[in-house]
């Protein structure tokens, strides 16, 4: 058995034994054999991260123990390498959040900071985009989930190559078929055009619901800048924030927030 199938099987080891003492993934602590086995990131945690601890990833196996589950998207995720991106890697960054999110924003791909980690959007543009969530009641250890459309960084933080989405797409799926957000938030050109199969540009996109159909679910869908591109230009804040404000306001329609 390859060092990837070993790596893969301890983890599903971790996912039954925590699955049949209560039906919950339990997020590992660093200091647990979680750690030497190379499980992914993503399931271990420092002691001091609070936010975190809060992010307890509930599998969706039914009693025959079948199904799907975050947990098992990202030790999928782990261990892929369907695309180049998979050689360069130091982490993958599969998600985190809130299992049963009002939002689900997804973004393009790591950078260098969330490669570091195996955590999204925790940079300086994922700073942001915290305090552009927080401004509207939105937090990611409560209420949003936040996923990139490849899971593995670019190198030198290009955009990803159609491949390299085409290959990572399945997980991506999956993982809304799980989370069932109630709105999608589209973060930047690439996954906007990418969800949405299109070819419009961002600027004529944001601003108004598109829907997304996976399934049974269709899924309203608002794409705005990404917050790399409101650092890199200041007047795209007001945009941005009116996509926040219609976001907001959508929300409050459901009363929801």
């Amino acid at each position: 058995m390859t060092n990837e199938g070993k790596t893969a099987l301890k983890y599903f080891l971790y996912l039954a034994s925590d699955y049949l003492k209560d039906g919950h993934a339990r997020v590992h602590k660093a200091d647990e054999p979680a750690e030497e086995a190379g499980l992914p990131l993503a399931y271990m945690v420092e002691e001091e991260s609070e936010e975190l601890e809060e992010i307890n990833e509930e599998t969706a196996i039914d009693e025959n123990g079948e199904g799907d589950s975050l947990a098992w998207v990202a030790a999928e995720v782990d261990v892929c390498k369907a695309c180049g991106l998979a050689d360069m890697r130091k982490h993958t960054v599969p998600g985190e959040g809130s299992i049963n999110p009002l939002v689900m924003v997804i973004g393009e791909g790591p950078g260098a900071d969330e490669d570091s980690t195996g955590r999204p959007f925790v940079g300086r543009a994922g700073q942001l985009l915290d305090k552009m969530l927080e401004s509207i009641g939105l937090v990611r250890s409560k209420n949003c989930y936040i996923a990139n459309m490849v899971k593995c960084r670019p190198p030198g933080n290009r955009n990803p190559e159609a491949a390299e989405i085409s290959a990572c797409y399945h997980f991506l799926e999956r993982q809304i078929l799980l989370l069932k957000p109630v709105l999608i938030l589209c973060a930047g050109r690439v996954a906007a055009q990418n969800l949405l199969k299109t070819s419009t540009g961002i600027s004529a996109l944001r601003g108004q619901f598109a829907e997304f159909k996976i399934g049974e679910l269709v899924i309203p869908v608002l794409p705005t800048y990404h917050p790399s591109a409101i650092l890199r230009d200041e007047t795209l804040k007001r945009p941005a924030w009116e996509d926040l404000k219609l976001l907001k306001s959508r929300l409050a329609e459901m009363n929801l927030l």
